[in-house]
């Protein structure tokens, strides 16, 4: 699939949406075609799963809180890179953190710091650089 320069934030529910925003708007001060997508990865697999499979996104941005299997359930259904964001809901963020950076061997999921959106926007950028270079 052709590098589009599109981005999708996924976030597992509307109470994720603030987190969202801010990389949203670091995405829009860049004129990155983007949008903010709320789909659990617990509540609606099936319809996560298919949103996955349709969408014409290069890279998914998935933040997630507690357990945090959003990025790691995207990661496991595309060859796209996906950039996850740990959010701080309990344990200052660290049980997110960790869950998002112990992938599988062969699930890759990019990390950025507990609650740092606007770092996986700007991370998002740069590997859409190297699509147009």
């Amino acid at each position: 699939m052709p590098c589009r320069g599109k981005v999708s934030i996924v976030i597992g529910s509307e109470r994720d949406r603030p987190h969202a925003e801010r990389a949203s708007a670091v995405l829009r001060e860049s004129g990155i075609e983007h949008e903010i997508v709320v789909l659990s990865a617990h509540r609606n697999p099936k319809e996560l799963e298919k949103y996955i499979e349709t969408s014409d996104a290069d890279i998914f941005i998935a933040m997630a809180g507690l357990a945090a299997h959003l990025p790691g359930f995207i990661a496991s259904r595309t060859q796209r890179p996906v950039i996850g964001v740990p959010l701080n809901v309990a344990l200052g963020g660290l049980d997110s953190l960790l869950s998002i950076v112990q992938m599988p061997r062969g699930v890759p999921v990019a990390t950025v710091g507990v609650d740092n959106a606007e770092n996986a926007a700007y991370l998002a950028i740069r590997i859409l650089r190297l699509c147009k270079s």
